[in-house]
């Protein structure tokens, strides 16, 4: 493969979460690809996931199936000498996958790839302390991991119920886990902005959030080592109304049309 213009050389790779199949899997994430203004070049890696809320037992064994698959593409991506760097952004029950597939790569090689660089945790449905665990098990050498989180998400609070009342990544309250801070995860806070009904993609309906996530973790802009994410980012996230969520989580391709045809061309190749 030749990463997108070129001279990038970046890889995007996003894993979709629960309750998704493959076609809204490809929408939602050309719709994330475009605002976010995104230099790289874009891989879904797509798990079988029923697409139902009354599977979830099924959708998580459906993911664990999938870690050898997606260790596999990022150990290929890794390789490959066109690429430079990758970025993961995974959601949901994704971040668990990849959270899994990167620790198997850190056993197996001593460590994760060098060119795998950031590691982006959207809404993550991993249990804190399994995080805790899979955190440690990548060494001292890891890529800069960065966490969207709210405490309003009610998909992770239903998640939780299912799981015995254990703590989400997606849902923990950073004063109350310092040591998440403590071990370099960057960790940006949602909650209080507008999002769906179930509070659980806040960080693909906010425009101002879409496009950080393309200029400041995945085109690669210089940071200033002095500041953090949040601090550079503002509130970025903040101030959005229920209308202004109603507005923002609205297709794309409801104003560009041709992404919608992209979309629709893609999809029917798979049917």
């Amino acid at each position: 493969m030749r990463a997108h213009g070129g001279k990038s050389r970046r890889v995007l790779v996003f894993i979709h979460g629960f309750n998704t199949r493959f076609e809204s899997a490809l929408f939602n994430f050309a719709q994330i690809f475009h605002d976010s203004g995104a230099q790289a070049a874009p891989i879904l890696f797509s798990w079988p996931s029923r697409g139902s809320v009354f599977n979830y037992v099924y959708d998580r064994e459906s993911a664990t199936f999938s870690r050898d698959a997606l260790e596999k593409l990022l150990g290929r991506l890794a390789a490959n000498p066109n690429v430079r760097e990758i970025t993961v952004l995974a959601h949901s029950m994704g971040a668990w996958l990849a959270m899994e597939s990167l620790r198997q790569m850190a056993i197996r090689d001593g460590r994760v790839p060098a060119k795998i660089d950031t590691v982006i945790l959207a809404s993550p449905d991993i249990d804190v302390d399994v995080f805790r665990a899979q955190l440690e098990s990548f060494g001292a050498t890891r890529p800069d991991l960065v966490v969207f989180l709210s405490r309003e998400d009610r998909a992770l609070r239903l998640s939780r119920g299912i799981g015995g009342d254990v703590a989400r990544l997606g849902l923990a309250n950073p004063d109350e886990k310092p040591w998440i801070a403590e071990k370099g995860v960057e960790v940006i806070d949602l909650s209080g902005a507008a999002g769906d009904p179930l509070r659980h993609s806040k960080f693909a309906q906010n425009p101002n959030v879409v496009r950080f996530l393309g200029e400041e973790l995945i085109n690669g802009a210089a940071r200033d080592p002095q500041t953090g994410l949040r601090d550079r980012m503002g509130d970025v996230a903040q101030g959005l109304s229920g209308a202004a969520g109603l507005a923002i989580s609205a297709p794309i391709a409801i104003v560009d049309p041709e992404v919608r045809r992209a979309y629709l061309n893609s999809a029917q190749q798979f049917r």
